[in-house]
């Protein structure tokens, strides 16, 4: 774990640590063999607009923090892309006072690339989200609720391709039920599918109809859960095909460096989640062999916001 002093100057180094495949360490005179792509992703931030005050955590998180890492990470990489795993809304004052509209204003102004919706983003109701979309520029991407009959028809978007250089990426993602967490009403008729059949639907097209390179699954069901209760990350990795990376959410997990799966394909899946309140920043460089345009290798980085 890195704080952003340690970072900046630890960006200038040229070592590369493999991951996905358990090679060794590539060479620095080999990187332009390479396209590099680097992910940044947040998790749960719970409208923490300002640093904990108090606490274990006192002087972590907030948007000031988080965006001067962001900035020097953009003037250091040609590629970046930032996502959120959900759960914007709920958990400080700035929430009941504003319904949610400073957090999406805030995830505009960092130039977020995209972000899945997760439980509490239902709290002021799917009225208020659809209200709040007005002040996003980036978009909202659920492939498992149906929003048919809700206000959010046709707005929140199944898939997203990004063009990075040469390497296509395809993001999709998946919401978790919302029977149970959340009243009724908030949600209205938006209704949950099964999160493993869509995920690997959505896959699929992604990877052998779309070209992309790199598939990126946004995911709001999180990481685990005991005697597998729910559909879990990690439930997913073992399950889907052609998805690289699974950014996760709602369960506030702490890892200090992402997990590898091994899906029963016999593939590899990084599976990361970044605590929750902004107090961190997921940080994967993945890197592809400009040959072949597969994914090769990965390195990554957990940024303490301060």
């Amino acid at each position: 774990m890195l704080d952003r002093r340690a970072f900046l100057k630890n960006t200038t180094k040229t070592v590369v640590l493999s991951g996905l495949m358990g090679q060794s360490i590539l060479k620095a005179e080999s990187l332009d063999a390479f396209e590099k792509i680097t992910i940044l992703h947040t998790n749960d931030t719970h409208s923490r607009i300002d640093p904990f005050d108090s606490g274990d955590f006192a002087g972590l998180g907030g948007v000031i923090a988080r965006k001067a890492i962001i900035d020097e990470i953009r003037k250091a990489e040609k590629h970046v892309l930032l996502l959120d795993a959900g759960d914007i809304f709920q958990g400080t004052p700035y929430f009941n006072l504003y319904n949610g509209e400073l957090e999406i204003k805030a995830m505009s102004m960092l130039g977020y690339d995209a972000a899945t919706m997760g439980n509490h983003d239902f709290d002021g109701g799917i009225d208020n989200f659809d209200k709040q979309l007005n002040h996003a520029n980036f978009p909202f991407i659920v492939s498992n609720y149906n929003f048919e009959n809700t206000p959010l028809d046709k707005k929140i978007q199944k898939y997203k391709i990004f063009q990075k250089g040469q390497i296509r990426i395809g993001v999709f993602g998946l919401g978790i039920e919302l029977d149970g967490l959340v009243p009724k009403a908030l949600f209205g008729e938006t209704q949950y599918l099964d999160p493993i059949h869509i995920g690997n639907q959505y896959a699929h097209f992604l990877k052998h109809e779309k070209k992309c390179q790199i598939i990126i699954g946004l995911s709001h069901l999180g990481y685990s859960y005991p005697n597998k209760q729910r559909v879990s990350d990690l439930m997913l990795a073992e399950s889907i095909d052609n998805v690289d990376v699974i950014i996760g959410g709602h369960t506030h997990t702490f890892l200090n460096s992402p997990k590898e799966i091994k899906n029963k394909f016999g593939k590899f899946v990084i599976v990361n989640q970044v605590g929750w309140g902004g107090i961190n920043l997921g940080r994967l460089d993945v890197y592809l062999k400009k040959d072949s345009k597969k994914v090769d290798k990965n390195e990554s980085m957990l940024i303490k916001c301060q």
